[in-house]
């Protein structure tokens, strides 16, 4: 995979809301993907926890596009970077505005 699209009910996206556009959205679920936001130097003494899309299959998971490009640009993530570079993450395609924050993406809808 040399890069990844992100969708359209993507949490990232500033216009999307998750409860209304994100088919089977659990709140929860959704907050315990905090552990994947990550920053700085630190990230890479630790594991690299990637958010999957949400149109993943079990056993098939790809990383969340919106996730991706965050992680790269504002949230610095250092091993994720290096993944992309190395290859082993695709370059992420987003569409649109961006949240520029992790707890945004819960709401939906500005920023």
């Amino acid at each position: 995979m040399k890069t990844v699209a992100q969708c359209k009910s993507c949490p990232w996206r500033v216009d999307c809301v998750p409860e209304e556009d994100i088919p089977n959205y659990h709140r929860a679920l959704h907050d315990k993907l905090d552990n994947t936001i990550r920053s700085g130097v630190g990230t890479l003494f630790g594991p690299l926890r990637i958010m999957a899309c949400h149109h993943s299959e079990p056993g098939k998971e790809f990383p969340c596009a919106g996730w991706l490009f965050h992680q790269l640009g504002e949230g610095n993530n250092i091993a994720a970077r290096l993944a992309v570079l190395l290859k082993r993450l695709p370059v992420p395609k987003v569409d649109g505005p961006q949240h520029a924050h992790f707890e945004d993406t819960k709401s939906g809808g500005g920023q």
